[in-house]
């Protein structure tokens, strides 16, 4: 008995679906489990790189030049997402997508996570003492401004996780299949011997202000000496 002939337009078509249904294969998303936190991880610390760019930047053109600290803060936050939507429209503007395709793109996929991270970012640099108030040559600007980036890594890390599970944040960029960027593995490095360095000069600052809460306490107990002992 024959078997029909397939025609050529039907083997082509199924030769495309089948590559269609590839390519979506590939770039299907986890939405549970170690991978699903694998993905988050490599998101955050892609949206990271953008917003401590940008955060870094404008602090510092800030305490250089004298502004206020709400004017400082404003000027951080608006450059963290200019460099957390660059980091993530450029690779796709070089692939030839679209500019109007781009930006709902970008929007969606970083907005939420910079937020998070520049509130929680700046709200730490305005609770630790001396933060904002120190210059870019003091070890507590620095130390200060560290230590905040690691934290709002940590609390934008959930965030992403969750948004992914969804479909939405990153997935938007990993659907195009277009990717870029520094490695993952050198921000997660370079991420922690940020949170280790800022964490120490934290504790430093405390052990040093105990120190001299200390010593001054023991100056207030210590007996005044009479004028006229004193001339003896």
């Amino acid at each position: 008995m024959k078997t029909p002939a397939v025609t050529h337009e039907a083997a082509e078509h199924g030769g495309q679906s089948r590559s269609h249904d590839a390519h979506e294969h590939h770039h299907e998303m986890p939405t549970e489990g170690r991978a699903l936190t694998a993905v988050s991880v490599s998101a955050t610390l892609h949206c990271l790189t953008g917003c401590a760019i940008g955060e870094v930047s404008g602090v510092a053109i800030g305490t250089a030049l004298g502004f206020s600290d709400a004017g400082t803060i404003a000027l951080a936050v608006g450059l963290a997402f200019l460099f957390g939507y660059g980091l993530t429209s450029l690779p796709l503007l070089r692939a030839g997508l679209a500019l109007g395709a781009v930006i709902p793109i970008a929007l969606a996929s970083d907005t939420f996570s910079i937020a998070v991270m520049e509130i929680v970012d700046n709200a730490i640099l305005l609770v630790i003492p001396g933060a904002m108030e120190s210059g870019l040559g003091d070890v507590l600007f620095w130390g200060a401004l560290s230590f905040a980036l690691a934290v709002a890594f940590l609390c934008a890390l959930p965030v992403n996780r969750w948004l992914i599970s969804k479909g939405k944040g990153h997935v938007r960029v990993h659907e195009t299949g277009i990717h870029g960027g520094p490695s993952p593995r050198v921000v997660g490095a370079v991420l922690a011997v940020a949170a280790v360095f800022g964490t120490a000069v934290l504790i430093g600052e405390i052990v040093s202000g105990e120190d001299e809460a200390h010593d001054g306490s023991e100056q207030a107990l210590e007996p005044a000496q009479p004028p006229d002992a004193m001339e003896r």
